[in-house]
């Protein structure tokens, strides 16, 4: 099987020696070739007979390094279809947790958030009840959070524009709400947006979210349907996230990525990026640097 090693350092730490050596030590394989994609960037090809007996290797052999790699297959790399978590994802924060800041509550709010992220709760009882202690905010908070608090992850235009660029389809999926997907999906480039809807009357929150609720099964079967749309298989799909509730088309996409995120996350994707930006999976699928879209 022939597979390809990607390897991102983060721009500020420069230049890396990164001991393949070593890291290839207990396996049996044989190296084919080695490319750059940027001074940060690099691809090491080589046969080797099984790709989850390189990852796990590669997984204790990189276990502290301070980079971010991925290991998959050559074929295929170039993926036709983008599924992106939002909060904590695309862009650089939860956006109930910075409503709830505006009603006072940012502390108890949060804590919940943390817990549904990290699977401890079901995502869709969490979500009713942190909403529901929002009922009565003022509906001018979401443009002020928007405003004020909503920054794009660093990497996260270049990633989406680059893809949507070479003939991928780009979809942001979010347990968090279209007053914020509509307008991130449009500064960061994505095609469409999906997310929950918050209630509201006569210029409050009532503290109640549409129903049914967007979570972990709503984001697959997004994956699943943007996929059977294009006519493309899983394989060729791409997704990434950080939550508990980001965890089912993780699995199921042909890459799944965990981007910063938590441990029940991270365990279970094909790759993680833990020091790099977003750009980082735009080099695992072996774009070069002087490919991306950056205006």
């Amino acid at each position: 099987m022939e597979l390809v090693l990607t390897t991102v350092t983060p721009a500020q730490a420069g230049s890396l020696s990164i001991g393949y050596a070593d890291a290839f030590a207990t396996l049996d394989v044989d190296i084919l070739d080695s490319v750059m994609l940027s001074p940060q960037a690099s691809d090491l090809v080589f046969e080797a007979a099984s790709l989850e007996t390189v990852r796990k290797a590669l997984a204790v052999s990189f276990a502290a390094a301070p980079f971010d790699w991925c290991v998959q297959p050559t074929t295929g790399r170039r993926k036709r279809l983008l599924v992106a978590d939002m909060d904590s994802t695309i862009i650089n924060v939860e956006c109930l947790d910075e409503l709830a800041d505006y009603a006072g509550k940012k502390a108890e709010i949060a804590a919940i958030t943390e817990r549904a992220m990290r699977g401890e709760l079901e995502f869709e009882g969490a979500l009713r009840e942190r909403v529901g202690m929002l009922k009565g905010l003022s509906t001018t908070a979401l443009q002020q959070a928007y405003d004020e608090r909503v920054r794009l992850n660093p990497g996260a235009r270049t990633l989406v524009r680059t893809m949507a660029a070479n003939d991928a389809r780009c979809v942001l999926v979010s347990g968090g709400f279209t007053f914020f997907t509509g307008r991130v999906a449009e500064a960061a480039g994505f095609h469409a947006d999906r997310a929950n809807t918050l209630l509201e009357g006569e210029g409050l929150l009532t503290g109640l979210v549409g129903e049914p609720i967007l979570g972990r099964e709503a984001k697959l079967a997004a994956l699943n349907e943007e996929a059977a749309a294009l006519g493309v298989p899983l394989s060729e799909t791409l997704a990434i996230g950080d939550g508990a509730n980001d965890l089912a088309m993780i699995e199921a996409a042909g890459l799944g990525v965990a981007y910063r995120a938590k441990p029940i996350v991270a365990a279970q994707a094909d790759a993680k990026v833990d020091h790099s930006d977003l750009t980082a999976l735009l080099y695992f699928q072996g774009y070069r640097a002087d490919e991306f879209v950056t205006d």
